[in-house]
Order: C-alpha cells, then sequence, then structure tokens
C-alpha cells in the first residue's frame, strides 16, 4: 500500500518536493525549508523527512492551527510563532491551502487566522535570495500565496506538480523491483 494522501500525511508530494528541491538547488542536506500554515498533513511529511534527510525545517502557524506535539520534534524541527521569523534564510518556502479537503465549513474561521500567514514578496524577500517557492496545489490566489509569488522567477509549482508523476512512477519502481532501473 502506497500512502498517497491522508488526513495525517502526505508522503508522495512530499517526495515530489525533495526531487523539485535538489533538481533546482542540489542536495537538501544541509539547507533550510520553511513551512508556512497549517500544521496538517504536509507539516507532518516534511517533519518525517527533515528528520531523515538532515535538513532544518522552520515552521510557523496560526495559534489554533499549530503543532501539538512539539516536545517530540527533532533538534532540526523548530516552530515560530511569526512567519517572518521561519522564513529568515530560508532556501524554501513552501505553504499549502488554508482551507483543506474536508474542512470547508472551517472556511471563514481559518481565512482570519491565517491572514498573517499570506505568501506574499515581502515575506519571500526575508528568504534566501535565490530560495524556491512550492506548493503542492492546487493553490487560492489571493489567499495562502499572492499571484505575484506563484507566477514569479522563485516559483518552482509547475515542475514540482510534474515532478509528482516521475517521482510516483519511481517509487511503484522500487516498490515493485527493489530498485530503481535505467
Amino acid at each position: 500500500m502506497i500512502n498517497g494522501l491522508t488526513d495525517d500525511y502526505h508522503p508522495c508530494q512530499i517526495l515530489a518536493d525533495i526531487f523539485t528541491f535538489i533538481e533546482h538547488v542540489g542536495p537538501i542536506k544541509g539547507k533550510t525549508v520553511s513551512w508556512i500554515g497549517d500544521a496538517n498533513n504536509m507539516c507532518n511529511s516534511w517533519i518525517q523527512a527533515a528528520e531523515l534527510l538532515d535538513f532544518t525545517l522552520q515552521i510557523s502557524s496560526p495559534p489554533d492551527f499549530s503543532l501539538k506535539n512539539r516536545e517530540s520534534l527533532a533538534k532540526n524541527v523548530h516552530v515560530f510563532e511569526a512567519p517572518t521569523e521561519a522564513v529568515s534564510n530560508s532556501n524554501l518556502v513552501t505553504t499549502d491551502v488554508w482551507t483543506s479537503m474536508g474542512f470547508e465549513e472551517e472556511q471563514r474561521e481559518r481565512k482570519a487566522a491565517f491572514e498573517d500567514w499570506q505568501v506574499n514578496e515581502k515575506l519571500m524577500g526575508l528568504a534566501a535570495p535565490n530560495a524556491l517557492f512550492m506548493h503542492c496545489l492546487p493553490a487560492h490566489r489571493g489567499e495562502e500565496v499572492t499571484s505575484e509569488v506563484i507566477d514569479g522567477p522563485q516559483s518552482v509549482v509547475w515542475d514540482e506538480a510534474e515532478n509528482r508523476l516521475h517521482t510516483q512512477k519511481a517509487l511503484m519502481e522500487f516498490l515493485l523491483f527493489g530498485e530503481v532501473r535505467d
């Protein structure tokens, strides 16, 4: 069984994200990734990846939507109250929709709670100058990300989306044959 997406984890998306990062920047080990937004399935999978691949993960979420078990986090996973602190010198800034599937009835409440967690040009300007922007798509422009960022030069969302296909094919090949063949 392959976990493509559950309420708690989204590992196949993280495989595509990390592959996209490597494609554009190089190895992720030792780099800094910033998760801005809901401490949801994507955030949980980024936490697992940071522990396995030895990169720093900086998380910022609105108080009512933040991580519950902070004491069990690895030493390379840090939680910040302000998104401006979480993106400082980051190599990758990533986010997700404010209202995930199954939470549509909370949309108004979430929109109010998340407004200071929008990834915009000002926030991206606090990251490293060559930082990438990612979003697992579909995005809600003007909510979690502005058009200037998602359509801007730092955005690699379309490569990321394409890489979902390639990384999932590689995952299936590895699970079927125990290796990725040339």
